[in-house]
């Protein structure tokens, strides 16, 4: 199958595990080339995801401007300012001090780019994300900062990581969005959580967001 027959299987499939169309699919293209990414823009697809912005230049670079671009890597600070000419939804911050310089930068550079926080539900010291006992100092920080829109909240379960358990993740980081928005009095409708061996356990736990690659453009 092409990867265009796999992206409406799979968005055929999601729709009868979300019918009311709540959760969007975002095909993470970071291992394609721009020709690939092609096929599916011309099948109407405009949102796409990568984690390098090495990679995210160049392809940005010959492809549609109209595609929205998801930056969902590990974000260094010093890249901010390149990732902010190019994506309009970051997905990985984890720190207050990225909040800060994001804002300031999103501020030079006149936009207003969407953000999740990245929420460290696992505890696995090799993935990044903000410390999920203390996540409410993370929202309160971007809830102030201006030029930036927060979304809601981003989490990765572990890889080898069972079903009972990534579901136990996935609601683990839902009761936080709960309790930031009753705290904070604010709304949070975004939850970026599954990925191609885990989206359907993240649907059940309320994700909003799939971010799948493999299951797209690789799937034999």
């Amino acid at each position: 199958m092409s990867c265009t027959e796999n992206y409406f299987a799979l968005q055929k499939e999601l729709a009868e595990l979300a019918p009311d169309g709540s959760v969007k699919l975002l095909p993470v293209s970071k291992t394609v080339s721009a020709d690939v990414i092609r096929e599916l823009y011309d099948a109407g697809v405009r949102e796409f995801a990568e984690n390098r912005i090495e990679v995210l230049n160049p392809k940005s670079e010959i492809l549609p401007e109209d595609i929205v671009w998801h930056f969902i890597g590990r974000l260094q600070s010093n890249k901010v300012r390149k990732i902010l000419k190019v994506a309009k939804v970051i997905h990985s911050v984890d720190s207050v001090e990225l909040v800060e310089r994001i804002s300031r930068i999103a501020g030079e550079e006149k936009c207003t780019p969407e953000i999740y926080l990245e929420i460290s539900v696992s505890g696995e010291e090799c993935k990044g994300g903000f410390p999920v006992d203390r996540a409410i100092e993370l929202a309160r920080a971007a809830v102030n900062a201006p030029n930036i829109k927060l979304t809601g909240l981003m989490t990765m379960a572990p890889l080898e990581a069972d079903a009972a358990e990534c579901r136990k993740v996935f609601s683990g980081l839902r009761e936080c969005r709960d309790k930031i928005e009753a705290e904070l009095n604010v709304k949070l409708p975004g939850l970026s959580m599954g990925m191609s061996n885990d989206w359907r356990e993240a649907v059940a736990c309320g994700s909003t967001l799939i971010r799948v690659g493999s299951s797209i453009f690789h799937k034999e």
